[in-house]
């Protein structure tokens, strides 16, 4: 009974932060169609958060009815004589001195502009929730300083104090923070090492733990290790009854697992030592060179030392600058994922259906507010960018269908409008089952 309520517990919570991330997303995706459309002449009649029966609603100076429907799974803005919530269609009859405020009459440039800001909003979205963590969290410091100091295991003394600046490691000088990382490599594996260190202009060396522990510092949403329940923060203190003293350890002891469960015995800064038993999983992974290669993992990152390195304050064109680089970095390996799986040279299985999707972000609500809207982050990026595939009943396709018209002057027929928008319908379902067969049977 008790595993029955926390697993009920558990489905309603992934299921509530999926539908406010969700909610978020659309929300911000459809705003970006209303207030363009609205600049550029087009009247919106509805504006809707989620589908079915209306819940709430109210009408605007404007005459459109901004409402909250029963099934919380998406949204749409209505425009003037549309014939449905993806607008899509010749339209409905409307009377023709109003013909220029619906999407069908307007000019070309604003039916594209209009469409094209969805998706552009989702980008803007996330640019700015990442740019905001650049702003509050700051970036790291050129120089190699001690910032926050964390909680170490028992047993391994930490005699850094915030502020340090790094000058070596054992006998390795430390320069910057990729000195720190090859000196991390390059010393014998211990629990404990020295540190020479600037301290209020006074150099000293005091001892301090690994450089690269194996500590873990953020966990992967539908890994091995989010379901077993790992957080950032454990520090692994043996697999399978063998001592780890440094993260890459860790990464060997899973590569020769192949698979086979693992047991772990983890040391926590608010509950001490525990044992947690994992499966690792294939994953394919992308290389420096091109191309991908399949690894077992656990899905953590680690190595991080237990101090956090001093951060400065990122301007606000800086916080943007970095904000759009992310985001970007989010669309490219989206892109370059698709292709993978078409030329085969990753499994479909990393196709992932809303099962996963709200599984991911369920885990990223457990892991706190700040992974919770980084998560957010995330899929507005990803949304967007699927949004833009020239796929009719989507954006891109519309946006596909006006650059047609664009270059022949004219729009295509209805009929031709008519198929390709039942192809493209059939194509976005096919996907969707494909992507919940996956969650449902892939490992």
């Amino acid at each position: 009974m008790t595993d029955l309520i926390l697993q009920t517990g558990s489905t309603l919570w992934t299921l509530a932060a999926f539908v406010v991330a969700l909610a978020v997303i659309v929300t911000v995706h459809e705003y970006g169609h209303y207030i363009v459309g609205r600049w550029s002449g087009i009247r919106a009649e509805v504006f809707s958060v989620g589908f079915g029966p209306r819940l709430m609603s109210r009408r605007d100076r404007r005459g459109t009815l901004w409402q909250v429907a029963a099934v919380p799974l998406g949204g749409y803005v209505r425009f003037l004589g549309d014939d449905n919530a993806a607008s899509a269609g010749p339209g409905r009859a409307v009377d023709p001195a109003l013909r220029r405020q619906t999407l069908t009459g307007a000019p070309l440039w604003a039916r594209f502009a209009t469409l094209l800001a969805g998706p552009v909003f989702n980008f803007v979205l996330s640019i700015l929730i990442f740019g905001g963590f650049a702003i509050v969290q700051g970036i790291v410091a050129d120089e190699v300083r001690v910032g926050r100091v964390a909680e170490a295991p028992p047993g391994i003394e930490n005699q850094l104090q915030p502020g340090d600046r790094i000058l070596a490691v054992g006998d390795l000088p430390v320069a910057d923070w990729r000195d720190l990382s090859r000196a991390a490599e390059a010393l014998p594996v211990a629990a404990q090492q020295q540190w020479r260190v600037e301290r209020q202009g006074t150099e000293l060396t005091v001892t301090g733990p690994d450089p690269m522990p194996a500590r873990v510092s953020g966990v992967a949403p539908r890994s091995a290790a989010a379901e077993a329940g790992l957080r950032a923060g454990d520090v692994v203190l043996a697999i399978d009854g063998r001592p780890v003293t440094r993260f890459t350890q860790m990464r060997e002891a899973v590569e020769a697992a192949k698979g086979e469960p693992l047991a772990l015995r983890l040391w926590r800064p608010d509950a001490g030592e525990l044992d947690v038993t994992l499966r690792p999983k294939l994953s394919d992974l992308p290389v420096a060179e091109g191309g991908f290669e399949q690894r077992w993992m656990i899905g953590v990152t680690g190595g991080d030392s237990f101090f956090a390195p001093e951060t400065r304050r990122a301007g606000p064109l800086e916080a943007l600058a970095i904000g759009a680089r992310q985001t970007w970095g989010i669309i490219t390996s989206s892109l370059t994922g698709i292709w993978a799986m078409i030329s085969g040279q990753i499994g479909t299985c990393n196709l992932g259906g809303a099962i996963s999707i709200a599984e991911s972000t369920g885990q990223a609500a457990s892991a706190g507010g700040a992974n919770f809207l980084w998560w957010i982050a995330v899929l507005s990026a990803a949304i967007g960018f699927l949004n833009l595939l020239p796929i009719p009943v989507l954006d891109g396709g519309h946006l596909m269908f006006y650059t047609y018209e664009a270059i022949s002057g004219r729009p295509p027929s209805d009929r031709v409008l008519n198929l390709l928008t039942t192809l493209g319908m059939a194509a976005v379902l096919t996907l969707m089952v494909f992507g919940l067969t996956n969650d449902l049977f892939c490992p």
